[in-house]
């Protein structure tokens, strides 16, 4: 009983602690985005299923709803286990319609972030839709910032459709949002997906980047898709994947991510998830 009881207060030592290390390497596990566990929120409830994200040894997660529950009552859910939601994922449709409406939400949750995962669009995407986008961004940022809280949008793979002088849509929506306002998150088979460079949109946009998504590819999987969808059983155990993840998480921390998030879409994320864990706690840059 002792020994568990000391591994569980250096394992919560460990998590108060910074993410990354000076010398490259994680000091704690990152995040969950808890979108990896949606079937088990369903099927065993909002309390089990938290109870097994603190199995994992994981204190910070990124939110994709609250599962038929208050935003108050859901914090409260997360603080009963030590667990605190830094972001969270809010559909387009209300960021355009009530943007005032997901600040106060996002106030409730005590985040520090709120964006979008997916902007609703006809495919494939086109310059003018792209830019209609970037005005709803901005505005969501000015409204969050008010509130002290931080708007960011996830890229999804679709904006990489071709746009002027070897760029693509993507670009126009980073350039055409407000630098101070507006963040991304990077989640990285959503990049490498459709047949881009994490290592160099890092670098390129270096600033906007905020928080990431560790998510790998399975191997043989083709890329350079721009639909923005792949099988969910696509996504395997971090480590065993098509991700350069030492080359990635090197140039995430010298650009300024804040918060990473460990994501499994896959039907055994239950069982992945540990397993991605135990690999970020090995990995060096």
């Amino acid at each position: 009983m002792t020994t568990t009881f000391s591994r569980l207060f250096l394992c919560a030592a460990l998590l108060a602690s910074p993410v990354l290390a000076e010398d490259g390497r994680f000091m704690s596990s990152p995040g969950l985005q808890l979108y990896s566990l949606r079937s088990q929120f369903k099927l065993k409830g909002v309390a089990r299923t938290l109870d097994t994200v603190k199995e994992f040894g994981i204190t910070q997660v990124e939110l994709a709803g609250t599962y038929d529950m208050s935003a108050a009552a859901f914090k409260a859910e997360l603080e009963a286990r030590g667990l605190k939601a830094v972001s969270a994922h809010f559909p387009y449709k209300r960021w355009k319609d009530e943007p005032q409406a997901i600040a106060q939400e996002a106030k409730t949750l005590g985040l520090q972030y709120a964006g979008c995962a997916w902007a609703d669009h006809k495919a494939p995407m086109d310059e003018a839709q792209a830019r209609d986008i970037a005005a709803v961004f901005n505005k969501a940022g000015e409204v969050l910032s008010k509130e002290g809280i931080t708007f960011f949008y996830h890229l999804h793979g679709f904006e990489f459709q071709p746009w002027k002088d070897g760029e693509t849509l993507a670009d126009l929506i980073i350039k055409e949002t407000d630098p101070q306002k507006v963040k991304f998150q990077m989640d990285v088979l959503w990049i490498v997906f459709p047949g881009q460079d994490p290592v160099k949109l890092l670098e390129k946009y270096a600033g906007r980047w905020e928080l990431m998504h560790l998510k790998d590819l399975k191997k043989g999987v083709t890329t350079g898709i721009l639909t923005g969808k792949t099988d969910v059983e696509n996504d395997v155990i971090l480590g065993t994947g098509q991700m350069d993840w030492p080359a990635i998480l090197a140039t995430a921390q010298k650009v300024g991510v804040k918060y990473y998030f460990i994501e499994d879409e896959s039907s055994r994320s239950e069982a992945q998830v540990p397993e991605s864990v135990k690999f970020l706690g090995q990995v060096k840059w």
